[in-house]
């Protein structure tokens, strides 16, 4: 029995040897604030920075100081920067300035690849028409429109305008216009208009120019 427990004895001597202490907070970090506020105003206005809010142990003389956040839409999220010093030296290193999220801050949702959110809304769907057909409804519209099929959709009615305003063009007829009338003019219209109408002028052209056609038919 004596044995057994000279060897237990060992080993747990032996456990916590191979242990490794955590670091304490190193004391001239700590009272750094000064050094550490100063590298915050150089990413933000002073007016952000609020009171201590504590400090991380990174590591043997290496600690981050936290700040409050004073920045609208950020709760829960605290300024921090990182320190450290030599050995042999009081003077404070600034590793990194920058805002981080706390226990409670507001994070966006972890992002998801586009495949994957498409495999979601596919196995949905499917699921949606699956659970219609068992119950003998018609089955649901697929809502979902990919980028291409819009974009045939965009060129299909582009080129339907296209077609409408060719076809405009290449009628040569205006409903604004008022040359149609004018167009349709005959030579007895012209007892119709008095001197001052506007088509006065062109309903006499025309007269002038079945006159003239006439005397020539009858020279010949």
């Amino acid at each position: 029995m004596s044995v057994s427990n000279e060897v237990n004895t060992e080993t747990d001597a032996s456990e916590q040897a191979s242990v490794t202490p955590e670091p304490l907070a190193d004391e001239v970090l700590l009272k750094a604030v000064d050094v550490a506020r100063a590298a915050l105003a150089e990413i933000t206005p002073a007016a952000t920075i609020g009171k201590p809010a504590g400090h991380l142990v990174e590591g043997e003389r290496v600690l981050s100081l936290l700040f409050e956040n004073t920045l609208p839409g950020y709760p829960g999220w605290f300024w921090t920067v990182s320190l450290s010093r030599e050995a042999d030296s009081d003077d404070v290193n600034v590793l990194e300035a920058e805002l981080m999220p706390g226990e409670a801050a507001l994070l966006a949702p972890d992002w998801v690849p586009w495949a994957d959110r498409l495999a979601e809304y596919q196995a949905q769907k499917k699921a949606e028409r699956e659970a219609a057909a068992a119950a003998g409804e018609p089955e649901p519209e697929d809502e979902f429109v990919t980028d291409a099929e819009s974009a045939d959709d965009d060129e299909g009615s582009e080129g339907e305008e296209l077609d409408d305003e060719e076809l405009d063009d290449d009628s040569g007829v205006d409903d604004d216009s008022d040359d149609d009338d004018a167009d349709d003019l005959e030579v007895s219209d012209l007892n119709d208009f008095d001197e001052d109408d506007d088509d006065f002028d062109e309903a006499a052209e025309l007269q002038g120019a079945e006159e003239a056609a006439l005397a020539s038919d009858e020279e010949e």
